[in-house]
């Protein structure tokens, strides 16, 4: 064996991703808004790149569902060699097949709602509601310190923000006051003198340590505090479990009286703090825009949240023919290649999605026609191969991203669900079927005859879901349905209300 140095030429195979296409591969997964906020990043990077409002004459994207499967996309690599389509395919004029609604009211006369209630989109015949917009973003503790800035002063107010500080979004101050005293160096006393100060306080019933002390402020504040709402709220637990025989044997009244005494009960906040902001709803945006035409089915990208994005040749040459060193000249080439690949990536982004969204559209069509009833089991792997892409390219493409359409507003993931077998051998039918079908038997029940899950195992059997108990279960629960005992429980108070 030798031992001396040699050289040897081997030839062998590597996948490697370049920076392009793992950006590339980002860009599927962002919603339009990411990618928007993404886009403001690369221009205020990049001096050759410029983005203007989406125009008639834009680059919108949009199918007729069912459609045949176009060309394979091209990769990153592909694009920013400038194949794959060209710069030519990015100049087409769409705007005499193509629909634009950038905002709500545009959505108004269209065949199908496109709105998020399902509604016309339009205004309505008195204009905008103002007060929709009032500011909401007074928080609780704001509130809170306020009110105490005005009734307490130096060691007192001390105490009072940091009590205020430990009570939260609820209204609940879960934190022992013997802790709190400890905390400050402050007697328990005035620890308890100072909260007592802070549950007189709006909203009423604030600074409780549980629901019964909650439930009983608002009861001394409506002046309904006598001692037999004291036991009853003392009792809470038999008011859950509908025990009114045994209520009525604490509190000494008869079952009118008792039946008064919870309706005055229901009447309370158990969440006073609830109706102060915590953090603010942010609405949800839809990414794609869904509405039925004569042809099919129609889909388009919300280009209201897309920017056009256009490369600066102009400037580019401006800079290009001015003194420049080789440093200089390298930075601008690498500028002008990368607008150009994004340009193009962006444009390559949209015609995946609308790919996509197109077979989920033909696949759950009659999802689109008559509701979730008619949602068909759909895997990832099942979209993959009708599209002739990969499953992990699938999953990106759907992953945040909402579809607008005249039965509101879904996220594109809600249409994979996992399939539950037909009991007479028929096709298999979505989980999401099987629990619209749950909703529907559990609402309709009769209040004296509430449905055990068995009950409902065989009514699902007779209209075809092959299910069983465990998983007629695991659905109720996670529509945050009761049980059977519960729910009779409920139908009872509801009835002594």
């Amino acid at each position: 064996m030798s031992l001396a140095p040699r050289l040897d030429l081997r030839q062998s195979q590597s996948l490697v991703m370049t920076p392009q296409l793992q950006q590339a591969i980002r860009l599927l997964a962002l919603s339009n808004l990411e990618v928007e906020t993404f886009i403001a990043e690369e221009i205020e990077r990049n001096p050759l790149l410029e983005s203007t409002p989406q125009e008639d004459d834009g680059p919108v994207v949009e199918r007729e569902a069912p459609v045949a499967a176009s060309d394979e996309p091209a990769s990153a690599d592909s694009l920013v060699m400038g194949e794959g389509g060209g710069e030519a395919a990015l100049d087409v004029d769409f705007a005499a097949e193509s629909f634009h609604h950038d905002s709500a009211a545009d959505q108004a006369g269209m065949d199908g709602s496109l709105g998020m209630n399902g509604g016309s989109g339009g205004m309505p015949e008195d204009g905008p509601d103002l007060d929709a917009f009032a500011d909401t973003s007074l928080s609780l503790a704001d509130h809170l310190l306020h009110q105490a800035g005005e009734v307490l002063s130096g060691r007192d107010l001390f105490v009072a923000q940091h009590l205020i500080d430990l009570i939260d979004e609820a209204g609940y101050l879960t934190t022992p006051l013997l802790d709190v005293a400890n905390r400050l160096g402050a007697p328990l006393v005035e620890v308890e003198d100072v909260l007592g100060v802070i549950q007189t306080f709006d909203p009423t019933g604030v600074g409780a340590r549980d629901l019964a002390e909650c439930l009983a402020l608002q009861a001394k504040e409506a002046d309904r505090y006598d001692p037999c709402m004291a036991r009853l709220i003392d009792n809470l637990d038999l008011v859950a479990r509908g025990d009114l025989a045994r209520l009525k044997r604490l509190c000494d009244v008869d079952d009118e009286d008792l039946a008064d005494m919870i309706r005055e009960l229901r009447n309370y906040d158990p969440k006073p703090g609830g109706r102060f902001g915590g953090e603010a709803m942010q609405a949800v945006t839809p990414d794609l825009f869904i509405a039925q035409r004569k042809s099919g089915w129609a889909i388009e990208i919300n280009a209201a949240t897309l920017p056009r994005l256009l490369v600066n040749r102009s400037y580019y040459v401006e800079l290009s023919y001015g003194p420049q060193d080789k440093a200089s000249k390298a930075w601008l080439s690498d500028m002008l290649a990368s607008a150009n690949w994004l340009v193009k990536a962006l444009d390559q982004r949209q015609r995946t999605i609308i790919k996509v969204a197109s077979e989920i559209v033909k696949q759950q069509e009659a999802f689109f026609l008559h509701g979730v009833a008619h949602l068909k089991p759909m895997t990832l792997r099942q979209v993959a191969d009708a599209i002739e892409m990969h499953e992990s390219t699938v999953s990106r493409v759907t992953s945040n991203k909402y579809l607008s359409c005249a039965r509101g507003l879904f996220e594109l993931k809600y249409f994979f669900t996992s399939s539950i077998q037909s009991s007479d051998g028929g096709d298999a039918v979505s989980a999401e079927a099987v629990k619209s079908a749950i909703r529907a038997l559990i609402t309709a029940e009769d209040p004296k005859a509430i449905l055990s899950d068995d009950t409902l195992v065989d009514m699902l059997n007779a209209k075809g879901f092959g299910i069983a108990r465990r998983t007629v279960a695991k659905y109720r629960e996670a529509l945050g349905i009761g049980s059977s005992v519960q729910r009779r429980r409920q139908k009872a108070l509801e009835g002594v209300g």
